[in-house]
């Protein structure tokens, strides 16, 4: 009876295994509301293989059992599209180590300047992207990503940004900055990049 219980478990173990990792590979999209993102909703675009920009889908109903008066008032307003935005050289890009997300105390003085720009510039949002260096799988990429992305931002709402202002985006390895496989290169790669348009 152990034996069988045992085989059930490991067979089910496996197949939630095989369905974890056959997702295919999307810059995940979310969009601040508050300052602790744990409840921010995740959303991903199909990425075409014309180039363009990922689009941001709505984020997932939670089926029939729920009435669609409860989802209309949990559905946040439309999303910016990342295209709108546009690169600001008043906001520097922030790195980060290899495997890490955690601001770094060089890289905190920039965003103390980022964050100084756009209290400053109130009618802008900003598009905050996570990158990544090509070492890992890109499912783990794109979730590191976003938590150098979110990590950014945090940053950014406990210096006074507002954090409704705010979207981000993982692009996991996906766009690199440079192509050499050399850890100044990597390190390049590694690193939270700033995007802004006019609301």
């Amino acid at each position: 009876m152990v034996s069988r219980c045992t085989h059930v478990t490991i067979a089910s173990l496996l197949v939630l295994g095989v369905l974890a990792s056959g997702c295919a590979k999307r810059p995940a999209t979310t969009q601040a509301a508050a300052p602790a993102p744990t409840g921010a909703t995740q959303t991903t675009g199909p990425t075409s293989s014309t180039g363009t920009q990922p689009s941001m889908l709505a984020p997932p109903s939670t089926g029939p059992a729920t009435p669609p008066a409860e989802q209309t008032t949990a559905t946040p307003a439309a999303r910016p599209v990342p295209s709108e935005f546009r690169a600001d050289d008043n906001l520097k890009d922030v790195f980060f180590d290899f495997d890490k997300y955690d601001i770094r105390p060089g890289d905190a003085k920039a965003l103390d300047g980022n964050a100084s720009w756009l209290k400053s510039n109130p009618n802008h949002l900003v598009l905050i992207e996570g990158h990544c260096d090509e070492r890992g799988t890109n499912e783990y990429n794109l979730a590191l990503g976003e938590r150098r992305a979110k990590s950014t931002m945090n940053y950014l709402v406990s210096q006074g940004v507002q954090a409704s202002r705010i979207t981000i985006i993982s692009y996991g390895e996906e766009r690199p900055v440079c192509t050499q496989k050399s850890e100044e290169c990597w390190a390049k790669n590694r690193r939270a990049h700033f995007l802004v348009k006019a609301r």
